[in-house]
């Protein structure tokens, strides 16, 4: 398992075990024993839940507010899209920044985001399923998020289907983190 830091601290692109034969391809997602002794030992699984995303659908930035913020592991098993997110931990020397990468079926990942990261994606294909885990269980009430034009990520926004409630975000520069 290839594990790589990416340059928002405390993020990574974990390459996953995958084997492909005549009959197809098996992919192992998750291996809590594996992770152990690595900088993800400690997730602790606690929910799992999937998007499944048209063409141009943009969601996020959306995050848990503490004291439900989770960790979250985050995997494409269908199509493809463009996966970003901002680090809004106001202690950290890379507050503010965002980062992207493509997440797509065709090349099996895994994102680990860490406590503090507002999350989002571009469906770039026709399609996309999105696979997250977190280690801790949903609380409507503490789901929240930042406006995703208000990072500087480079979207053409013509076509985009955002929903209301994303539309309808905080800036960053509005927003007050309470991450540290």
């Amino acid at each position: 398992m290839n594990i790589q830091e990416l340059d928002i601290p405390g993020c990574y692109l974990i390459e996953l075990p995958h084997f492909k034969d005549e009959r197809g391809e098996f992919v192992k997602t998750f291996n809590n024993t594996v992770l152990k002794g690595t900088p993800l030992g400690d997730f602790d699984l606690q929910e799992e839940f999937y998007s499944v995303s048209r063409r141009n659908v943009l969601r996020g930035l959306h995050f848990q507010a503490p004291p439900a913020a989770h960790n979250k592991l985050v995997y494409c098993i269908q199509g493809e899209v463009l996966d970003f997110f901002l680090d809004i931990r106001k202690d950290s020397p890379t507050y503010g920044k965002y980062f992207s990468l493509r997440l797509t079926s065709e090349k099996p990942e895994l994102l680990f985001l860490p406590k503090g990261l507002a999350h989002g994606f571009l469906t770039v294909s026709e399609s996309a399923i999105l696979v997250y885990k977190t280690d801790h269980v949903y609380v409507p009430e503490s789901d929240t998020g930042i406006h995703w034009s208000s990072i500087g990520l480079d979207i053409a926004q013509k076509e985009l289907i955002i929903s209301d409630r994303d539309k309808s975000f905080p800036t960053l520069e509005d927003y007050k983190s309470q991450f540290k």
